[in-house]
């Protein structure tokens, strides 16, 4: 299991009983959202859309540290969309995930190079890594 050598930041939110249907709400007040179990007709998001959105913008984060020891520019218009399904397996529920890499501009073996870079520094990707089915596709 990995130790961290210090903590930079944590994270903290407070979620209801109702859980996939319920409310969050971090302990700062940036975060104060409500839940819907995926398929349901609720209005708020979902576990799998919140990782998501949490690991897309990490990895660009990772990227764009790639990209600046590589002394490369990364476009602004870069993009990740990210895919999280939730699924069963024999022994109950499971995640696997999809990246959708663009970094318009770049010629396609650099891009190749950050997404590569990206994917072995970026903390989710590490999370995820033997634990997760993950394909990442530059686009």
């Amino acid at each position: 299991m990995t130790q961290l050598d210090r903590v930079l930041y944590t994270g903290r939110t407070h979620t209801t009983s109702g859980g996939r249907d319920g409310t969050a709400r971090s302990s700062d007040g940036r975060l104060n959202i409500a839940l819907s179990s995926p398929g349901t007709g609720g209005t708020g998001t979902n576990p799998e859309q919140l990782f998501a959105a949490g690991w897309s913008a990490c990895f660009i984060g990772a990227m764009g540290l790639a990209a600046q020891a590589s002394k490369v520019a990364l476009p602004e218009d870069l993009s990740v969309d990210a895919e999280v399904d939730l699924g069963r397996l024999n022994d109950g529920y499971a995640l696997q995930a999809r990246l959708f890499v663009n970094l318009p501009g770049v010629p396609r073996d650099v891009a190749q190079s950050l997404v590569d870079a990206a994917h072995a520094t970026c903390p989710y990707s590490k999370m995820t890594r033997g634990n997760i089915g993950v394909t990442i596709t530059l686009v």
